[in-house]
């Protein structure tokens, strides 16, 4: 019997299995593909943990597969540092469907294990829990998302006491002791009633909340002149159905904004999405109510937050209507506002450093130089730009002032070590604010930057390829491509080759191409490190916006032909 049906056999036979979970499984007797697909291996780490469809089998999200990887975790977690018991692990978890059952399972093997856990008693953001690691001195966190995934997915992100997510090599660590487990017989787990009891399991809530709130004000870059023109901006805001509603809107309110709309019918927690296809501000339908909205009241800008509230996407009013700004050209934006805002004060120190992912814009780099800054590159995943943080603090070297990613995600200042919705949102409106208080709008600050560094176009293009066979044709691609090199891209020659899987430089390994093209033109090929997707990314500087957009259309074109 192949091993995937072994597997299958086992979980109908076990008493540890639930008769729901039996029953579903009974459903799909026949589906010989489905029942390979759901047993033929383990949910593995990628860059943001465990991320898989919610139902029954080995490779899914399920009580099963969390109680299987918090019992790994904890055995790592013992191993490490007895001290874990007290230090503790913090938990946090956002709308989607079961998210705070996953949450309590977690917390239940943990205490199962003698180690106290610091649980919220609601959902939170993303980039909170990786706060309260920090502020509560623990040793690891635990956050139950996807992130933007369809709903049908829900994911778990383990993070470590830095407050960064868990960086390579402590990811395939923790998956040998994942491995190590057996799914029904190995679990260690402790009803809620008497962790309590025995102090081991600790609710958290709003106290976390205010020291965090209180963190991002201070990321504030002109707070004086922002008192003077914060209520004159309309704003839209949509958490679309997440973790975002109350921690925006309440910072956004403590910094004046006294015009914010709230999609209503996207305002309350939904794990099922109802209102978009998918709840990605990336997604350009998923602002589409908000952007009504935003008609109706002729609003001035429009935010979306995705449902952890680590990503955030904008739309800004233009006379031909609202234009969907990438993240590229919000980090661009931020950056320049943080680097001019400081160098204006005097308070832009001598080693500062900005960090960007290999798959996010370059105009950054003339941007960086202007102003004296370093620029680090480093791999996709924000983890690895919150490995910069800690790095400049055991050095004493570099002082950071901001990292973003093309898709969407930004973080300014210390206090958190992931990407934070919650404090980009209020630097976007605080930007936007100032610029309108001096007759600019965002688009006209965005072109006199493009004027001043040269026009930079990216795009991504993602496609997907599911199940055993999708994973199979992925490796496929990967290797055809590192096997038969090309010499131009679009007439563009190729001027270096930067392969991160044996090892490139000082990054950590990694299934990723980067081809850097005449110009400053570039491309990259990765898998999805949290989706069944391949994803091509392009970058492409001209003297003008055609000349750009010519250049990027060509590599997608090449680049794509075939899949």
């Amino acid at each position: 019997m192949e091993e995937y049906k072994k597997r299958y056999e086992r979980w109908l036979a076990s008493d540890a299995v639930d008769e729901k979970t039996k029953a579903e499984l009974q459903s799909i007797s026949g589906d010989e593909k489905e029942i390979q697909d759901r047993f033929y291996k383990d949910l593995e780490f990628g860059t943001a943990g465990l991320r898989g469809v919610i139902a029954a089998g080995d490779n899914r999200m399920n009580v099963y597969t969390v109680r299987r990887a918090t019992q790994g975790l904890a055995n790592y977690l013992l191993q490490k540092d007895p001290a874990v018991v007290e230090k503790g692990v913090a938990i946090a978890y956002d709308s989607r469907n079961q998210s705070d059952v996953f949450a309590r399972e977690t917390a239940a093997v943990f205490n199962g294990n003698g180690i106290k856990a610091y649980v919220f008693e609601s959902l939170r953001p993303v980039p909170e829990l990786s706060y309260t690691v920090r502020k509560l001195g623990c040793k690891a966190g635990v956050v139950i998302t996807a992130s933007h995934n369809p709903a049908k997915y829900n994911g778990y992100k383990a993070y470590w006491e830095d407050g960064c997510q868990v960086p390579p090599p402590m990811d395939s660590e923790i998956i040998d002791e994942v491995v190590k487990v057996d799914i029904f017989d190995s679990i260690h787990k402790m009803e809620r009633a008497e962790a309590e009891k025995a102090g081991l399991y600790v609710e958290i809530g709003e106290e976390i909340d205010s020291a965090y709130i209180a963190e991002i004000k201070k990321r504030l870059i002109d707070p004086e002149n922002l008192k003077k023109c914060a209520a004159d901006l309309k704003i839209v805001y949509t958490p679309l159905h997440g973790t975002g509603n109350k921690p925006v809107r309440r910072i956004l309110a403590e910094c004046g904004f006294t015009q914010v709309h709230v999609v209503p019918e996207q305002e309350l927690p939904n794990g099922n999405f109802p209102t978009v296809p998918l709840p990605n501000p990336e997604d350009p339908r998923a602002l589409e109510m908000a952007c009504k909205l935003g008609e109706q009241i002729d609003a001035d800008l429009i935010v979306g937050t995705d449902p952890d509230a680590d990503r955030v996407g904008i739309m800004v009013k233009t006379p031909e209507g609202y234009k969907t700004f990438t993240g590229n050209m919000t980090g661009m934006l931020l950056t320049h506002y943080i680097l001019d805002a400081r160098k204006k004060t005097g308070t832009l120190p001598a080693d500062g450093f900005v960090v960007k992912s290999i798959v996010t814009t370059e105009m950054v780099r003339p941007m960086a130089e202007e102003y004296g800054v370093e620029l680090r590159d480093v791999l996709t995943g924000f983890k690895y730009i919150g490995q910069q943080i800690l790095r400049s603090e055991q050095t004493g070297k570099g002082t950071f002032l901001f990292g973003f990613e093309e898709s969407y995600g930004y973080l300014c200042g210390t206090y958190a070590r992931d990407k934070d919705a919650v404090s980009a949102a209020m630097l976007i409106c605080e930007m936007a604010a100032i610029c309108k208080s001096q007759g600019v709008s965002l688009i006209d600050h965005l072109e006199a930057l493009y004027q001043k560094y040269g026009y930079y176009k990216e795009a991504v293009v993602s496609k997907a390829f599911e199940g055993i066979e999708g994973a199979a044709k992925m490796k496929e691609i990967m290797a055809a491509m590192r096997a038969n090199p090309k010499s131009t891209y679009a007439g563009l020659k190729v001027v270096a080759v930067e392969d991160y899987l044996p090892g490139y430089k000082d990054y950590p390994k990694s299934d990723a191409l980067r081809i850097r093209l005449e110009n400053n033109c570039w491309v990259c090929v990765r898998p999805s490190g949290t989706e069944p997707k391949i994803k091509f990314y392009f970058g492409a500087n001209g003297k003008s916006a055609a000349e750009a957009e010519a250049l990027l259309q060509a590599l997608k074109a090449e680049m794509t032909a075939d899949m």
